[in-house]
């Protein structure tokens, strides 16, 4: 398999990377027995704000939400709002679930929040095009070697689902600490000008992490690193 052959996430009909790591301590698989069936998102039949959470509301996606920590926290932020996360990680999952529950009484439960274990791209094709106001894919596998550059998250056959489902004016957020996935995704996007316009005026706008856009676990870990972190925002055309 090479980067020259046809191919991306969504034609590879696969997942890639981990399913499971440590083992769940107890009061986290207590949450996966019973708070993630009252939470996930159906297995078929279109994924709208209506169905998800009875009423029509902006409706926002994250691909990967990791341990869930930025899903949470623009969760709480916009209760108005509905949110969609799809992890493939059952350990991330597992501390989604603590955040949505309230962190152990340290927060409030937030009932915005729904959640698949699973593939995100076939939940995102279940949900009606132009539906989206947010979609965020942030510090997804850069799968760095060239001959795995078809598995990125960034490339032409997702970006144009991503089109696709959000609304015209509605946002793409993507953030990376990899600067061979960061050279890539730029390349993609640049084939996608007709259909996404960069919120970018000058550099502080990508190294800078915009208001509103609560810090990754994955992030805080590439800082510490000594990583530099880039983001980018996209408007629908």
């Amino acid at each position: 398999m090479t980067a020259n052959k046809p191919g991306d996430p969504t034609t590879l009909n696969r997942l890639y990377g981990r399913a499971k790591g440590k083992t769940l301590r107890a009061g986290q698989q207590s949450l996966v027995n019973t708070l993630l069936p009252r939470i996930a998102v159906p297995d078929e039949g279109p994924v709208t704000a209506e169905r998800l959470f009875g009423s029509p509301r902006p409706l926002h996606f994250e691909i990967g939400f990791g341990g869930g920590e930025h899903m949470a926290g623009r969760a709480d932020m916009l209760p108005d709002h509905g949110f969609i996360g799809c992890e493939p990680f059952i350990n991330g999952v597992a501390q989604a679930l603590t955040h949505v529950d309230g962190d152990n009484g340290a927060g409030t439960p937030l009932g915005n929040v729904r959640i698949h274990h699973g593939d995100a791209l076939e939940v995102l094709a279940r949900v009606p095009d132009g539906s989206l106001s947010f979609l965020y894919l942030l510090h997804p596998d850069p799968w760095p070697k060239a001959r795995h550059a078809k598995r990125r998250m960034m490339n032409d056959g997702p970006v144009r689902m991503f089109a696709a489902k959000l609304k015209p004016g509605g946002e793409f957020r993507f953030g990376t600490d990899h600067p061979i996935y960061l050279r890539h995704a730029l390349m993609v996007m640049q084939r996608h000008t007709d259909t996404f316009q960069w919120l970018c005026e000058k550099p502080a706008d990508f190294l800078n992490r915009p208001g509103g856009w609560p810090e990754t676990r994955y992030e805080a870990k590439a800082r510490k690193l000594g990583h530099e972190v880039w983001y980018f925002r996209y408007r629908r055309s």
